[in-house]
């Protein structure tokens, strides 16, 4: 019988599930026109396109999901029966993350992990879509936002998020140099995304809801460069905006906070439970989440002492720490 090669139906598997040739060529260690002859061999050899290439990456045709349906689950148990007997496993650790969280909390962070764990090596990749660990068994965790809820897999809870108005010095210099009372930011631009939040916002700590939002954004990374940039005030999200209030490019017009029930979780199937190197960042990663929640309430306490705002209650005035620092640096420029 004339058998296709095994290198060649891993690197057709591994491109189907990536959808995308130079991914799928990075995770084999090949290069993207060794991978593209592989497979173009393989359909010479079935005498069958498998694929249609386009633009925005590769896409199975009806014999290819058909052939896909087929060898996926045989190599996935093979790759299954091998992992205990390769050396490297538990020294290479794979993890899917959101571009956003990656780069405004886990990468200022993961210094201290290499430090501690230098024979592991990582493997970052990012998306928005929530990985599935059935067509990517090179994925050996997640970090994703959300409220839990992923059947199948080990969810970790790390820590909820906490929202904030927060606005560019440049906004409020423009909107007369002063932090808005609660009952005033109504006046002020607005920018809205998908959430319920704005609403949830002003039911707890009152005001009016604004006639219409500046602008609308799908995606909250964008919305906090919008607000970066002057366009107008996000109701932010403490893990991705804190390093930016440090920093002086956004300021809190609200010493009130919500807490909200989303949240950000490390998930993994059950194939990763026993990975050494998985084992290893948790224990960190638990660590990291449970100091950023500790200097979460500090900052809390150093900006507002015990005289900060509660819901309804009278507003207080900004104090020490970096939100009450950039407020009163607005001032000063006045």
């Amino acid at each position: 019988m004339n058998r296709p090669p095994l290198h060649a139906l891993l690197g057709f598997a591994t491109a189907a599930r990536t959808g995308n040739l130079t991914r799928a060529a990075d995770s084999m260690n090949l290069t993207v026109s060794a991978l593209s002859h592989q497979i173009r061999t393989l359909e010479e050899r079935l005498g069958r396109r498998l694929f249609e290439r386009g633009p925005r990456g590769v896409r199975l045709t009806a014999d290819g999901e058909r052939l896909l349906s087929v060898v996926a689950p045989h190599l996935d148990a093979l790759d299954h029966a091998l992992r205990p007997y390769s050396p490297r496993r538990d020294e290479v650790l794979t993890l899917s993350l959101m571009a956003s969280m990656a780069s405004a909390w886990l990468v200022p962070r993961l210094g201290s992990f290499v430090a501690r764990c230098p024979q592991l090596e990582l493997n970052l990749f990012s998306s928005a879509a929530v990985v599935d660990f059935d067509r990517e068994p090179g994925i050996d965790a997640a970090m994703r936002g959300g409220y839990g809820r992923w059947p199948g897999l080990v969810t970790e809870h790390l820590f909820n998020e906490t929202l904030i108005p927060v606005a560019s010095p440049a906004l409020i210099e423009r909107m007369g140099g002063e932090l808005p009372a609660q009952e005033d930011l109504h006046r002020w631009p607005l920018l809205g995304d998908l959430s319920p939040y704005w609403k949830d916002w002003f039911e707890r700590y009152g005001g009016k809801m604004p006639n219409r939002y500046v602008a609308h954004f799908d995606d909250s990374e964008t919305m906090h460069r919008a607000a970066v940039e002057g366009l107008g005030v996000a109701l932010g999200r403490m893990a991705r905006t804190r390093l930016l209030i440090q920093n002086g490019q956004l300021v809190p017009l609200s010493q009130c906070r919500l807490q909200i029930d989303w949240g950000h979780y490390l998930v993994y199937p059950q194939r990763s439970v026993d990975h050494a190197g998985l084992g290893s960042f948790r224990t960190w990663l638990h660590e990291q989440a449970s100091a950023y929640v500790a200097e979460m309430e500090a900052d809390h306490i150093a900006r507002h002492g015990r005289t900060a705002k509660t819901a309804n209650g009278p507003a207080a005035s900004p104090a020490s720490g970096p939100a009450g620092d950039s407020a009163k640096a607005v001032r000063k420029r006045r």
